[in-house]
């Protein structure tokens, strides 16, 4: 027996030492020769089937999507068990007739909620097999709660195709292996270099030194070779030329055996500038550099070859990043030296096309393109953003149209404006100001420089990656520069020059600090670097100013461009000024100056959201967040309303109508390709608010009842979500499974919950709103048996989410409300909408509700403090604003809104981004800039300091956090044509000695609660208070009760 075990015993050890060895050569997972074990998934709205066709190697799957929708996602998971080895690779065959979209790669351990990915957005999918391989180093962690992110073993595999273009498609999958590989070696510090000849010595090629190079003889063909010493990993080559006899022409070649070369690179340049060969992931055990063509037929001189890191090169922005420390600071734009830049934008409403000039003045064109960036070549030397203070401001403190100043002594002011018909005809208008301010006269260059990078920082990772973009080709006609036979700037004021470079020439820098142009006139590029410039020349006398007019349409040129000058351009910027102008000051502000921060951050941030809207589509942001979510879009929309813009929330609702589902549902998020159908709960809420706020302030019935089928298919698929809460499995089970009874299930929320779906109170809050007004709807429509069923789910609902909130808290030992059913979270900024769009207030635990806000007081104040360690924090926060105003604590609302302003960056922009960050310059996410949800969550509290209107008890409150110094001003205050659901409301307060005169006027219909006027004057109880003339006693310390309209009251004290 003991043999027999024995026996058995190395009969497994010979069978594990087989499966080790077969398991080090790599193995096949999936030969793909039929569909077994291959799930299919799928979003709402996207077709999928698979089949099994003839293949590259006998049968392959085969995928045919489809996009109905425009959005959404789809593929095939099977579980493949793998424990990761210390380095490895996926490799499988591909090819597709599709138009670009996602492909993703995904990886899920056992529980499927923590999920590692390779993504790689918008594939050009090869039409002809290709082998696609993944190396350790491409897969990231994508989400999950996990703390561990590291990949260590995993359960199922998935390849996903997801919309970026949408469409309809077909790929083809063969071939998927697996294989440990060797760690490959990046040591790049043993090289042997060998030459043709060696006039001088070749080790001096990398030696680390300028001072020394290398020379040929006068030999017209000439090879370098650097011997790796084995096959080593790298970036490319950093090649610093002699000045004299550099090469014109060369060639970079690879091989593993110093037999068969792969030509990898090849370059034209007709200057010494140092190139920069960019070979990202190239592996290799030989490189041989080729010169062709020498500058003087004399041969040629390398002063250092220089091996560039894997790391150096492994992405464009890492490659500028590194280029841009050999170069002076300002010769770059400020994030290529890891440091944050700011910015803003510029563009037409509803316009899908915007520019954005960050805090430097550099602007950049069009999404994800090319910008312009000024330079001054000024008594002998190049002056760039970083030897100048900057300066940023508005056109009138408030218009869209930026403005960057350079404060020395030739001060240069960049502005930035859009005009033209949205979508068809706009064009981006830019003037560059010169100003002599100094004693002498001034004659130098201004240089715009055209450079193949965005103002989108390359921290900015969602759905778009900013930084470097692509210049392929430019070329010059006259005074046209044509960028990728698709973008055109014309320099209205005639230039004195314009040229072009490649990138192999040298970044245009090299050339404009020399004060010269690049000398060609068209130049095709395949790195996708170019540049180019134009120069226009200056004399100036003392206080002199001089205007240099540029345009870039952003559609095909328009005929009246090819006349233009400058009256033309100026006509333009007029009309600009007084459309915007129009458009944001329905509501006129007669305030003291200590408002006027908080009147043009109102007024900035409702011309931002026009143009950050794509045609219908109200957008949080114009590069990240360019889509529509129907959450920011319908807080929005109301603080559009609110300032009298009611057109656009019009289009909104009824295009976000347009894209519900057929089951009811409404999608979280809109854009050009569809409706997203990830699900998030609050949306369903959110958009019948959106359609009860346009008709409270419009009273439209007849649209009203246009949607009344919408709402009622919204109320059922939110009565089908609360269902599923509603089971006797919930009823019946502990307090911590009761605790989801009858509220709605699990989503990723307002992206609070991404790392993993979550029971949110901010979902149920909304859903809370929504039936709420659904039952509005319904009463105004006339609908009775509608109105009654409306009230049955309600009253049902508001019961289950009360008492999930009394078992949250219990489970949890908490003394706040939590931000989920799970986690029992803290989350003020969160719990904002329970009071505000949601008007819970009057059912809300009352103790649950001061605990939740004085702890988010205490929390901000501490983060006050300069000594506190803090990393960033999201200016959504601006809610609490509000908050405290609806809590009858102005003073910490006052308090917030000073913090808050103080947050803006550059102050002169009224905006933010969704993220601050401690150290302002720090290169992290910003989210977008500017975030137009959080300013419009910022108007909105903004607006409840004047008035708002309290759902709860059907009264308008007016003027609960008006600031002291506001009412107390010797000219008396006044703010008129505030819309209201009533109609619009005037009023002005003027104090006299010991008493205050408040008039209130306009278009308002009293409503059944009354106006009460809150928070007055510090809350001070008054001695008396007339109205009309008449004695009240209708009062107390925080409120006077008004039943009539217009009135005048007068406050004693």
């Amino acid at each position: 027996m003991r043999e027999k075990v024995i026996k058995l015993i190395a009969l497994i050890l010979v069978l594990l030492s087989l499966a080790i060895q077969i398991f080090a050569q790599g193995k096949t997972l999936d030969e793909f020769n039929s569909t077994d074990g291959w799930k299919i998934f799928k979003s709402d709205g996207v077709e999928l089937k698979t089949s099994v066709v003839n293949g590259l190697k006998g049968k392959c799957i085969r995928i045919d999507y489809n996009f109905t929708k425009g959005s959404g996602y789809g593929g095939i998971q099977k579980i493949i068990p793998i424990e990761f080895p210390e380095n490895f690779q996926f490799s499988f065959y591909l090819k597709a007739k599709s138009p670009n979209n996602n492909l993703e790669f995904k990886l899920a351990d056992e529980s499927g909620e923590n999920v590692w990915w390779y993504n790689n957005r918008n594939y050009e999918f090869p039409t002809e097999w290709k082998k696609y391989i993944i190396k350790k180093r491409k897969i990231e962690f994508a989400w999950g709660p996990t703390q561990d992110k590291t990949l260590r073993k995993t359960n199922r595999l998935e390849f996903t195709i997801a919309s970026y273009n949408g469409g309809k498609g077909t790929v083809y999958l063969d071939e998927l292996n697996f294989e440990p590989t060797p760690a490959t070696s990046n040591d790049l510090s043993q090289i042997n270099v060998t030459a043709s000849s060696a006039f001088s010595y070749v080790k001096n090629l990398t030696d680390g030194k300028t001072e020394t190079s290398w020379a040929s003889d006068k030999k017209e063909i000439q090879e370098v070779i650097l011997d790796l010493n084995g096959r080593k990993e790298f970036g490319g080559l950093k090649i610093i030329w002699d000045e004299k006899d550099f090469a014109k022409r060369f060639t970079v070649s690879l091989s593993d055996d110093k037999k068969t070369w792969e030509k990898v690179y090849s370059a034209e340049k007709d200057n010494s500038n140092t190139s920069y060969v960019r070979l990202p992931e190239y592996e290799a055990a030989y490189i041989k550099l080729s010169l062709e063509s020498s500058s003087r037929k004399k041969g040629y001189a390398i002063k250092e070859l220089e091996m560039l890191s894997g790391e150096y090169s492994a992405d464009p922005n890492r490659f500028f990043i590194n280029i841009a420390k050999d170069y002076p600071r300002g010769y770059f734009p400020r994030y290529f030296n890891e440091e944050k830049s700011y910015w803003t934008i510029t563009g037409v409403n509803s316009d899908v096309k915007e520019a954005l000039i960050n805090e430097e003045g550099m602007v950049e064109v069009d999404k994800s393109n090319f910008s312009l960036e000024p330079f001054l070549y000024v008594d002998g030397q190049l002056i760039t953003w970083n030897d100048q203070k900057t300066l940023q401001s508005l056109e009138n403190n408030y218009l869209p149209i930026p403005k960057v100043k350079w404060l020395g002594d030739i001060q240069l002011e960049v502005k930035a404006f859009a005009n033209g018909e949205a979508n068809k005809s706009s064009v981006l208008y830019l003037n560059y100001t010169l100003k002599n301010i100094s004693r002498e006269d001034k004659t130098g260059n201004l240089y715009i420089a055209l450079r193949p990078f965005q103002v989108n920082p390359y921290y900015q990772w969602l759905n778009i990656t900013g930084g470097v973009a692509k210049v392929k080709s430019v070329k010059i006609d006259k005074n046209k520069i044509l960028v990728n036979n698709e973008k055109t700037v014309l320099p209205i004021t005639k230039p004195d020059g314009i040229g072009t470079a490649s990138f192999d020439d040298g970044d245009v820098i090299n050339f404009i600090s020399q004060d010269k142009l690049p000398p060609r006139k068209e130049v095709k590029d395949n790195t996708g670097f170019a540049s180019a410039a134009i120069k226009f020349s200056f004399s100036l006398k003392p206080q002199e100013e001089k205007t240099f007019y540029v345009a870039v349409p952003f559609y095909n040129d328009p005929k009246e461009l090819k006349k233009a000058n400058a009256q033309y351009v100026q006509k333009k910027f007029e009309e600009t000024k007084k459309f915007w102008n129009d458009k944001v000051t329905h509501i006129k502000f007669n305030l003291p100056s200590s408002a006027d921060k908080i009147v043009n951050t109102i007024r900035t941030n409702l011309a931002n959201i026009l143009i950050n809207r794509d045609k219908f589509g109200i957008q949080p942001g114009s590069r990240s967040y360019e889509r529509s979510w129907i959450r920011d879009g319908a807080l929005t929309s109301s603080a559009l309303l609110k300032n009298g813009i009611v057109k656009e929330v019009r289009e909104f609702a009824d295009w976000y109508a347009a894209n519900q589902f057929d089951n009811g549902k409404v999608p979280c998020v809109v854009d050009r390709r569809g409706p997203d159908s990830v699900p998030e709960n609050d949306s369903h809420g959110e958009f019948i608010y959106l359609l009860r706020q346009y008709f409270n302030y419009t009273k439209d019935t007849t649209w009203l009842k246009s949607k009344f089928g919408n709402v009622i298919r919204t109320v059922d698929y939110m009565k089908s979500l609360i269902d599923q809460r509603s089971t006797d499995y919930y009823k019946n089970s502990g307090d911590s499974l009761r605790a989801y009874y009858g509220i709605l299930p699990e989503s990723i929320s307002h992206e609070g919950y991404s790392d993993k779906p979550r029971h949110s109170y901010w979902d149920s809050f909304f859903g809370m709103k929504g039936l709420k007004d659904a039952v509005e709807i319904a009463e105004v429509i006339g609908d009775i048996n509608e109105t009654t069923r409306f009230k049955k789910i309600r009253d049902d609902f508001k019961e289950s989410l009360y008492n999930s909130i009394r078992l949250t808290t219990q489970q949890h030992k908490i003394n706040y409300i939590p931000g989920c059913v799970e986690l029992g979270d803290f989350d003020a900024t969160s719990t904002t909408i329970s009071l505000y769009p949601c008007n819970e207030r009057g059912n809300l635990p009352a103790d649950l509700l001061q605990n939740t806000f004085d702890k988010y007081w205490d929390f901000t104040q501490n983060r006050a403090k300069p000594e506190t360690d803090w990393m960033n924090y999201t200016p959504y926060e601006v809610r609490t604003i509000g908050s405290f105003i609806f809590l009858d604590q102005p003073d910490k609302a006052h308090w917030l809104t000073n913090y808050f302003l103080n947050d803006q960056r550059p102050h002169g922009w009224n905006h933010w981004a969704e993220v601050v960050w401690k150290d302002r310059r720090l290169p992290r996410f910003i989210g977008d800039m500017p975030h137009t949800w959080v300013g419009s969550d910022f108007i909105n509290s903004m607006r409840a300091m004047f008035v708002y209107e309290n759902e709860y008890d059907s009264s308008l409150v007016v003027g609960a956090g008006l600031m002291q110094d506001w009412i107390d001003s010797p000219e008396g205050m006044s703010i008129e044509n505030l819309p209201t659901y009533y109609g619009e409301l005037s009023y002005s307060i003027k104090k006299n000695e010991n008493s205050y005169k408040i008039n209130l006027f306009g278009s308002t219909k009293i409503p059944s609660g009354g106006v009460v006027i809150k928070n007055f004057n510090g809350k001070q109880t008054p001695k008396k208070v007339l109205v009309n003339g008449k004695e009240s006693a209708d009062f107390t310390s925080s409120r006077i009760n008004v039943k009539m309209f217009p009135v005048e009251i007068e406050v004693v004290y």
